[in-house]
């Protein structure tokens, strides 16, 4: 196989999307604004996650929070083989809006990032199936299918964490706030009450990333949305801060696998 193959196949219903890949990359630490859910179809993969570092096989369910941190390495030199189900936080809130879990994408979260359950594993492919089928009645299927798999063995209520903010919890509302700005290291961490230094180690610690990290993080999310509703790449490349497409499609690729111009016709389709 090919060092890199991604497929994303069109779903009946736009707040889902399905990807199909094999790939022996390395993703570097990113985020995704949707749930996700699939299933490690051949080959080994070892991530960081929101539990530490994880490691799983064929056959393994795989999950990942939104706006969880993770990253991406495949075991042993063959790569890894996958499939996976991205959901709307909004769609997933619906969809279990009157099960015993209880309502809301934002009170949410997967029990665990990997899973070695063969039950799970053929609901995914019954999920993954429906979601991508073009046949009448699909959409109706993939719900209840979905429904199936998330409220009764997947979701849990997320534990109410009560905490002080983080001490760089400034810094990284402003850098939310405005991505586009060419903020300096020293204007974070006054902003925070910090040293430089200070700001990098906690920010780090409390983030999973550096601050430069963290805000081109914040700026290939505002590209992949804008791509996603149909702005053309330069656009979405000068719209989110980079300083060219090419800038902007090395970043894209390195964290999701797929290059802009793939995941664009995506949503063509």
């Amino acid at each position: 196989m090919a060092k890199a193959n991604f497929q994303v196949l069109p779903c009946g219903d736009a707040r889902i999307q399905a990807v199909e890949a094999h790939s022996s990359q390395s993703f570097s630490r990113h985020t995704h604004e949707q749930f996700g859910i699939g299933l490690l179809t051949h080959g080994g993969s070892k991530s960081f996650s929101g539990c530490g570092t994880v490691e799983s096989g064929p056959g393994d369910v795989i999950t990942v929070n939104p706006n969880e941190v993770h990253d991406g390495a495949p075991l042993g030199d063959g790569g890894r083989s996958w499939k996976m189900l991205y959901l709307e936080p909004g769609y997933a809130a619906d969809l279990l809006h009157e099960a015993d879990v209880g309502a809301g994408g934002a009170s949410l979260e997967f029990k665990a990032p990997v899973l070695q359950d063969t039950r799970l594993a053929a609901g995914f492919i019954r999920a993954y199936i429906a979601a991508t089928s073009a046949l009448p009645g699909a959409r109706l299927a993939a719900e209840h299918h979905l429904l199936d798999l998330m409220a009764q063995t997947l979701l849990r209520r997320r534990a109410a964490v009560t905490r002080a903010a983080a001490p760089t919890a400034i810094a990284q509302s402003m850098m939310e706030d405005d991505p586009l700005a060419d903020w300096s290291l020293a204007e974070l961490a006054d902003a925070c009450g910090l040293s430089r230094f200070q700001l990098v180690r906690s920010f780090s610690r409390n983030t999973g990333f550096t601050p430069h990290a963290y805000l081109i993080h914040r700026r290939i999310l505002l590209a992949r949305r804008l791509i996603a509703g149909g702005t053309a790449l330069a656009d979405a490349a000068a719209g989110s801060g980079f300083a060219d497409q090419s800038h902007m499609t090395r970043v894209f690729t390195r964290k999701y696998g797929v290059a802009p111009g793939a995941f664009a016709i995506s949503f063509k389709t």
